[in-house]
């Protein structure tokens, strides 16, 4: 089972066939998940400094998912994260644990406000001309941006997903066949993994594309180890 638990390592270092266009609300939302866990730690720390040692992984997440709010064009969601990188600020400057709670608490909703306004942005984007029909008599109006429905983009991450489906079975083999916490672990060491490579801002699209879906496979694994685990109690 070691042996299974090396091969799904190596197979999260995929040679890429080269670039995939960005859908940086994609990336924006999946940026927050980050930021609301590292707020939601420094909302339940019991010390000041882990409460700025969380509020500050928080703050550095959001400094470098700004270039995917901007490029998204979602202006409420950019506000909304923007409210939220102040009330951080303010809850690392305050001196009392109550007062950093309340800022924090405000900090985590404007983030859920900023992800309900990406995945509602996100919609239009999806049923923005998608009936070929209603294209066809729209000629005369603003065309969606070519980025969000680029034809070599879409077949790069088919391709992607297509590396991704022997990794995505042996994950399931994990799930199944390894002890309930050593898998556990294995799997959010993914997650986690994936969630500090899309913070970077010099990953290539194809390789920002490839790692969320890499989380979003093991956030689905992860959510079958929870049933799992609470069956064996």
């Amino acid at each position: 089972m070691k042996g299974l638990l090396a091969y799904l390592w190596l197979a999260l270092l995929p040679v890429l066939p080269g670039e995939v266009n960005s859908n940086a609300c994609t990336y924006a939302g999946s940026n927050i998940s980050y930021i609301r866990k590292q707020t939601q730690n420094a909302i339940d720390a019991h010390k000041l400094n882990m409460v700025h040692y969380y509020a500050y992984k928080a703050l550095n997440a959001i400094e470098k998912s700004k270039k995917q709010f901007k490029d998204c064009g979602c202006e409420y969601a950019q506000l909304s994260i923007e409210e939220g990188e102040n009330n951080l600020k303010k809850a690392v400057r305050v001196t009392s644990l109550l007062s950093s709670r309340i800022l924090l608490e405000k900090a985590m909703e404007n983030t859920q406000g900023s992800l309900e306004a990406l995945q509602d942005h996100d919609e239009i984007h999806i049923s923005e001309y998608g009936n070929d029909m209603l294209a066809m008599n729209t000629n005369n109006l603003k065309q969606p941006k070519k980025s969000f429905q680029p034809t070599v983009g879409k077949k790069l991450e088919s391709k992607i997903d297509s590396s991704l489906v022997s990794f995505q079975n042996s994950l399931n083999k994990v799930v199944q066949t390894v002890e309930c916490k050593e898998a556990q672990d294995f799997v959010l060491r993914i997650f986690e993994r994936c969630e500090l490579q899309l913070l970077k801002t010099n990953l290539t699209e194809g390789k920002r594309y490839y790692n969320l879906r890499t989380k979003e496979i093991a956030a689905k694994a992860l959510e079958d180890l929870s049933n799992t685990c609470l069956q064996e109690q």
